[in-house]
């Protein structure tokens, strides 16, 4: 008898744990971290940012996103779910930046709510953050065509087939104005279809309102009178006192109320095709924005302080951007190719005096070539040009003593250009091994590479780097002359998992 009792309690358990139900945790991540040291005083990237390709240009990194099912649904039914997402993420690992991997330089970018199927089948609630993009410029680490990363609030998502649609709304003021907080109203969505196995289309955007709230101090208040150099030089203070000796730093304007409403949007678009013939897949990107106006700054002048209201002067600020990547199979199971272009405007139109990189235009291309001379180790040759433009005067600096280089080789303590260019040209160039453990792939990870790379630059250390960037021609730290190559080599790994 105690034999039959044993052996049905054990097929009972054998049943219950065929029978039990899927994990209702699951986490997942990324990272890449690298040993790039620099003997050039530069702080271990080929060049500024990733205009010239993410690769050799960007530092270490850890993500790590989790979800937990609350409610579980039977597989291939209607009925309710509901889901807890949350994604934790950061850029420093200790001794591979000047981070030293403190977790001050993480956060908890992502917190979200899902739940499906609650009021008709297909649509999809999410509560929280709102973060949604079309896709990647895998190589440029970037996302022109995303809408809502700045918004906490609720949305609803529809898809069923080839049709996908999002609405949401919510508040933006947290990321836009963060210890100033007000509360901005944003609104937002986006559409996909998919053609078949071929194309993809969609577009969306959002729109930001500020409502004025009187007597809140970071409300869109103005400073009246304010120009726009005044502004600029923050001394907005110091030309009230001077312009009104009588009156002094206590009679400075007190702020009202602007006569427009506080506004920004962005419109985004994007077109997919692949699987035709060597053209694995292709993706185009496009934003238009009119970003946010500022709040306030403190201004200073003779040991008094006031606060400038800056709404009236930062409302047209505009940015485009495009950017296109195409997968291509040149060699099947030999040679693979990814060729990338990006091109972005910014412009303050208030500013006409000012050389800066909110008036500028930048173009980039960049491809790479990965030849798999075995299944698992790989020869990478990535090529890149870029060119950045000021549209306000000189702002890249061509020569280390560009001083004296700029208005005939008088130093203008007062003028608002930085450098003797107004156009900064860069080539970069990387090439070096890569061990896939999973086999072929250009974005097949995780990824083993030793690479060396150079950059060409027509700016005089065009890198993040310990030189000084005075123009003081007493500095006690110049360099023996100008800088213009740029050399790394760089052992790194990154991955999915």
């Amino acid at each position: 008898m105690f034999r039959v009792a044993l052996a049905l309690t054990l097929l009972l358990a054998c049943v219950a744990q065929a029978q039990a139900p899927d994990s209702r945790f699951s986490a997942g991540g990324y990272f890449r971290i690298m040993a790039r040291p620099d003997f050039q005083g530069g702080n271990g990237r080929l060049g500024y940012w990733n205009l010239n390709g993410r690769l050799m240009n960007e530092g270490p990194y850890a993500a790590l996103e989790m979800k937990l099912d609350l409610l579980q649904a039977p597989p291939g039914t209607t009925e309710m779910w509901a889901s807890l997402h949350a994604r934790i993420e950061g850029g420093s690992v200790t001794t591979a930046d000047i981070g030293n991997g403190n977790l001050i330089n993480f956060r908890l970018s992502q917190l979200y709510a899902r739940v499906g199927n609650v009021l008709a089948p297909n649509i999809v609630f999410q509560l929280g953050t709102l973060q949604y993009f079309f896709g990647d410029l895998g190589l440029y680490d970037m996302r022109p065509a995303q809408v809502l990363e700045d918004t906490i609030g609720l949305s609803a998502r529809y898809s069923n087939g080839p049709v996908d649609v999002m609405l949401a709304v919510g508040d933006s003021g947290f990321s836009l104005r963060g210890l100033q907080y007000v509360p901005i109203a944003t609104a937002g969505g986006m559409v996909r279809v998919r053609i078949g196995d071929h194309v993809e289309l969609g577009g969306g955007g959002q729109v930001s309102i500020e409502p004025f709230v009187a007597g809140n101090r970071y409300s869109s208040y103005v400073t009246p009178g304010l120009g726009y150099e005044d502004f600029v030089r923050r001394e907005a203070l110091r030309r009230f006192v001077e312009n009104n000796p009588m009156l002094g730093a206590d009679q400075f304007p007190l702020p009202v109320q602007s006569g427009q409403t506080s506004l920004s949007w962005r419109a985004i678009g994007y077109l997919g095709f692949g699987k035709l013939g060597p053209i694995l897949w292709n993706n185009f990107y496009v934003r238009y924005q009119r970003l946010h106006p500022q709040n306030s700054y403190a201004d200073g002048w003779a040991g008094r302080e006031v606060q400038v209201y800056t709404a009236d002067v930062t409302r047209d600020r505009y940015a485009l951007q495009l950017g296109n990547e195409m997968q291509v199979r040149i060699i099947p199971d030999w040679l693979d190719a990814v060729w990338a272009f990006l091109y972005g405007s910014d412009r303050d139109f208030a500013d006409r005096i000012q050389a800066s990189e909110m008036n500028r235009t930048y173009m980039s291309t960049v491809l790479r070539l990965q030849l798999y001379m075995t299944r698992h180790l790989h020869w990478l040759l990535e090529n890149a040009i870029s060119q950045e433009t000021s549209l306000n005067g000189n702002l890249y600096r061509t020569q280390f003593d560009s001083i004296f280089q700029n208005s005939g080789g008088i130093p203008d303590s007062r003028g608002l250009e930085y450098g003797d260019s107004s156009v900064r040209r860069s080539w970069q160039l990387k090439t070096g091994l890569v061990l896939n453990p999973l086999g072929r792939g250009i974005y097949t990870r995780p990824s083993i590479r030793l690479l060396y790379g150079f950059q060409y630059s027509n700016q005089h250390a065009a890198f993040g780097s310990g030189f000084v960037a005075s123009l003081n021609q007493f500095d006690a730290f110049r360099p023996t002359g100008t800088i213009s190559w740029h050399h790394l080599v760089s052992l790194e790994a990154e991955g999915w998992f």
